[in-house]
């Protein structure tokens, strides 16, 4: 059960642990239709091609979060054009409340369910962001989060701005796939193991993990700016959007409180470098990240309440990872 594609009102793993369902529109968009190098092989392929597609990416939503990102940092605001729903939602989808009259002024609706069923009628899965969408049919393309921002990379080079960086580098791609699967399964997904454990004893094992792994990366980030070394990465937009939302969600509200993001120096040093970067920091949104969680988790915070704290001013302070001793 996907918290972000699962819209009843209860989350919690019913008496074990949390279990995220991974199975997403498998669709890729590739440059010419062309069979894509990297992952599974027999999927519909839509071709690349500028205002074609519409990128639906919440800016709560740590997933789509990570699209957001890739989308600036590559420059392909021009091309793929962003909706953003709202933080909250009910159970039937993700809805476009912060534009006038609550639709999405280019595709027309208001709640993103309506280009899932409008390819797929009787979708049965959750309504998950972020999802691209063909502007022209109204139709859902693909919601697989991890293909889109590989394949915003790979296969939509040619509409990069000229300084783009490189996010994939060859020398250290077979490294960062064992950085990333660490990142994704022991903390991506790991605070939700925590949040939505179904008892004592998940919560302490899930916990367990999601701390020896934040306890390497400390550990890791001592040594090297970026978590691949002295270059941004994809690695590192993928953990950035999980320490972006620590202190303010996942401490308190998913219970992952041995220490805050503040506590952890290198940690806390190399996520206000990353939020300090342009393509980071303006896309998140604190207030909205607060009020996703905090309302919508109705049986983690029955209360619907929404903390005012932390104070995100620290995230423009000083970082201190541009020095020579990394």
């Amino acid at each position: 059960m996907t918290p972000e594609a699962d819209h009843t009102p209860t989350y919690v793993a019913q008496g074990g642990e949390f279990d995220r369902d991974m199975s997403y529109i498998p669709d890729r968009i590739t440059k010419d239709e062309r069979r894509p190098e990297h992952g599974p092989g027999d999927v519909p392929l839509w071709p690349v091609e500028p205002g074609r597609y519409r990128l639906v990416a919440a800016a709560a939503c740590p997933w789509a979060n990570r699209a957001l990102i890739v989308r600036k940092l590559l420059g392909l605001e021009d091309v793929l054009s962003a909706g953003l729903p709202g933080p909250t939602h009910d159970q039937r989808s993700w809805t476009f409340d912060l534009d006038p009259g609550g639709v999405d002024p280019v595709l027309g609706i208001h709640f993103l369910k309506d280009a899932y069923e409008k390819r797929f009628p009787g979708y049965p899965r959750g309504i998950t962001v972020p999802a691209i969408v063909e502007v022209a049919t109204g139709e859902v393309v693909t919601n697989d989060f991890p293909w889109i921002t590989h394949d915003l990379f790979f296969e939509w080079r040619e509409h990069h701005r000229a300084d783009a960086p490189d996010l994939w580098p060859a020398e250290l791609r077979d490294e960062m796939e064992v950085v990333m699967k660490r990142v994704f399964t022991e903390v991506n997904n790991g605070v939700y193991r925590c949040g939505f454990a179904g008892s004592q004893e998940a919560y302490d094992a899930a916990y367990d993990r999601l701390w020896t792994a934040l306890d390497w990366l400390e550990e890791r980030l001592a040594t090297r700016r970026y978590l691949m070394g002295e270059a941004i990465t994809e690695a590192d937009v993928r953990l950035f959007t999980t320490l972006a939302r620590f202190d303010a969600v996942y401490h308190g509200h998913f219970k992952c409180n041995r220490q805050k993001l503040t506590e952890l120096p290198h940690l806390w040093g190399y996520a206000r470098d990353l939020f300090q970067t342009p393509g980071f920091g303006e896309t998140i949104d604190f207030e909205q990240i607060k009020r996703h969680y905090y309302v919508v988790h109705t049986d983690v915070n029955p209360s619907g309440i929404v903390p005012l704290g932390p104070d995100p001013a620290g995230w423009h302070a000083p970082h201190g990872r541009d020095g020579t001793d990394l």
